[in-house]
């Protein structure tokens, strides 16, 4: 009998925020691929979304009266915890502490349908922390334990194209390369992690890698970049200079020398050249970052925490960011200083203050971004904008 396999929301959406601004929480990358595309593999099924409403046209929810599995979006699968959902009667629910992470409902929710505990009376009570992402920092932390599981769940019973032997290769048996790539006179050390370059992927001459790393479809190393595992750079990227330990979606770039570490960017980001962000306070103190829910800066407990930066957010040249920067959706920040360290979606400006960046001319840019890559910006996409726009302006009174 066939059934319906939903990815949903919860309260941890917000902990997520900027990022999941203009997407479900099952959308964000980590490791190598995202969360729908990693319980899409493992289930062998297509998944639908529950998610907030003004996303639903794009990310849409479940046709058709089925059986559902809810899943919670923000779990990581593993080979046990798809063993128990599997086997899930017909009303049970999986807990891990108040948390819903999966349950079988006999019917298709209304897209608007949020699962609590209270609706299931028999509950499977998990002992064990599932992996998940809860709070932003998780994405660049959790970082190696999902991309050497998604290494492992990709690559099982395939076998690699050849590296070039016109590379340096360490332990090679933990490098896979899929077809269609181009990698030429680099350094690839896979002896602290795994590293896959996927297909359509580039490496240019004189690239240094570190494991474990994933390089998605179509991205591109830039010559002579330095890039230290647990690092991902998402389908169609374009990344320079030095990075450590950073997440970047995908479709954004980091083209050019600088620095990133311990970061995240969302999709159609651009750092300008010779940009850098600190991931370390100069008192070694834990960083702080931005809560949307909290309005207000909370401890992280890292050391080591530097920038989130959100869908089409943008920096010029030489750009500065302090340790634990937060940036939302569709902001363009430029000039000498350090910028504020929260800077709110639709903001224009630097050091020297902020402006409204409007959305008639962030839409406008986004529109010639999507067709330098041959896609066409839709109306979909602008009304996501336009909402997050309209929800966000309290945030550029602070």
């Amino acid at each position: 009998m066939q059934k319906h396999y939903i990815l949903f929301d919860d309260s941890r959406r917000l902990n997520l925020l900027p990022f999941t601004f203009t997407r479900p929480v099952a959308e964000i990358r980590i490791g190598i691929l995202t969360m729908k595309e990693k319980w899409e593999m493992v289930l062998g099924a297509n998944c639908s979304y529950l998610t907030a409403d003004y996303l639903r046209e794009k990310y849409q929810p479940a046709h058709g009266d089925k059986e559902s599995y809810l899943i919670n979006g923000g779990v990581i699968p593993d080979q046990n915890l798809l063993a128990l959902i599997l086997n899930l009667k017909c009303g049970q629910a999986i807990t891990f502490n108040d948390t819903i992470i999966a349950a079988l409902i006999p019917s298709t929710p209304t897209p608007s349908y949020i699962p609590e505990i209270s609706h299931f009376k028999d509950l499977i009570k998990l002992n064990e922390t599932p992996l998940s992402i809860t709070n932003l920092w998780d994405i660049f932390t959790q970082n190696r334990r999902a991309l050497e599981q998604d290494f492992e769940l990709i690559t099982k019973g395939r076998q690699s194209e050849p590296i070039s032997s016109t590379n340096r290769a360490l332990n090679s048996d933990r490098i896979f390369i899929e077809k269609g790539t181009t990698v030429e006179c680099s350094i690839l050390s896979a002896n602290n992690g795994p590293i896959y370059i996927g297909a359509g992927a580039e490496i240019m001459e004189g690239a240094i890698v570190r494991g474990p790393f994933a390089l998605c479809k179509g991205a591109t190393l830039k010559m002579g970049a330095k890039i230290y595992g647990p690092t991902t750079i998402g389908p169609y990227s374009k990344v320079g200079g030095e990075v450590n330990n950073c997440v970047i979606f995908g479709n954004s770039n980091k083209a050019h020398d600088g620095f990133l570490g311990n970061s995240v960017l969302g999709e159609w980001c651009n750092i300008g050249a010779d940009s850098n962000n600190s991931n370390l306070k100069n008192n070694y103190a834990n960083v702080k970052l931005w809560s949307y829910i909290e309005k207000s800066f909370i401890d992280t407990g890292l050391q080591f925490c530097g920038l989130m930066m959100g869908d089409h957010s943008k920096c010029g040249i030489n750009t500065m960011f302090n340790t634990g920067t937060v940036i939302g959706v569709n902001a363009n920040i430029f000039g000498s200083g350090f910028p504020r360290n929260f800077i709110p979606s639709f903001s224009w400006g630097g050091a020297q203050g902020f402006t409204e960046y409007s959305t008639e001319k962030a839409i406008e840019t986004a529109k010639l971004v999507y067709e330098r890559r041959g896609l066409t910006f839709n109306e979909i996409e602008k009304n996501i904008l336009q909402h997050v726009f309209e929800i966000t302006a309290e945030f550029r009174s602070y």
